[in-house]
């Protein structure tokens, strides 16, 4: 019993990984509806298994070195791939410029640089009740809602059409992870209606957002977060 108690989160922080894995592989394969599952359940996934882990008290260094792993295959490798695939047509084409080498290539900094973004995450005592930089699964969030909204709302059409602006939002998206900046984050220092008006903000204007936007307003989610995370810079502590 105690065996299944001490490592019930660990095993939903595999399962994040293996639907990161298999959502990688439909990536490659262009079966994008795939890939979003997978995600969805990865996100699941990696909210859950600290839940578990605080609730049944069974948190261990073993536990946030998996979570970390996990996270890199699903929340970094995936974005990256997605760039990958966005960039793929363009070949060694930069703008009318010839590279010699292909620039979906670039996708990868992404991986990158969410590596470097949960490694700093690791060693961080300070990010307890907000992050300093842009998460990986918000990232995730962002770059592939913003290329599955272009496949199947056939918006942001022009932006995955234009290969240097593309390779701007990658090095954005890259410095936004280990940006110093502070992000909500949804964890409770206390419940006094006045410590949380950057949360209450956050969800009422992301529900908002995907009501009116629907699908398309998945990416615009995370804009909307970005930007009420520099609105409330101060409060965030």
């Amino acid at each position: 019993m105690n065996f299944i108690k001490n490592n019930l989160a660990n095993a939903i922080t595999l399962g994040n990984l293996f639907s990161g894995c298999v959502g990688a592989i439909h990536l490659i394969l262009g079966d994008y509806q795939t890939t979003a599952i997978c995600l969805i359940f990865s996100l699941i996934l990696d909210f859950f298994d600290g839940f578990v882990a605080r609730a049944l008290k069974s948190n261990s260094n073993l536990g946030v070195q998996l979570d970390s792993l996990a996270d890199m295959v699903s929340f970094g490798l995936v974005p990256g791939l997605t760039v990958f695939k966005i960039l793929e047509p363009f070949g060694n084409n930069l703008s009318g410029i010839t590279l010699p080498f292909e620039v979906k290539y670039f996708g990868l900094l992404i991986t990158l640089f969410s590596c470097l973004r949960l490694a700093i995450f690791n060693l961080d005592e300070d990010q307890k009740y907000y992050f300093k930089g842009l998460n990986t699964p918000s990232n995730t969030i962002l770059i592939f809602g913003l290329y599955y909204t272009v496949i199947h709302e056939e918006i942001f059409v022009h932006l995955a059409n234009n290969s240097l602006l593309m390779i701007i939002l990658t090095i954005l998206s890259s410095w936004l992870l280990i940006s110093p900046i502070k992000m909500i984050a949804m964890k409770f220092k206390s419940m006094k209606l006045q410590d949380n008006y950057p949360k209450i903000a956050l969800l009422i204007g992301s529900v908002i957002i995907l009501i009116i936007f629907k699908t398309v307003g998945i990416p615009l989610v995370i804009i909307y977060y970005i930007l009420i995370s520099l609105i409330f810079q101060k409060q965030l502590k």
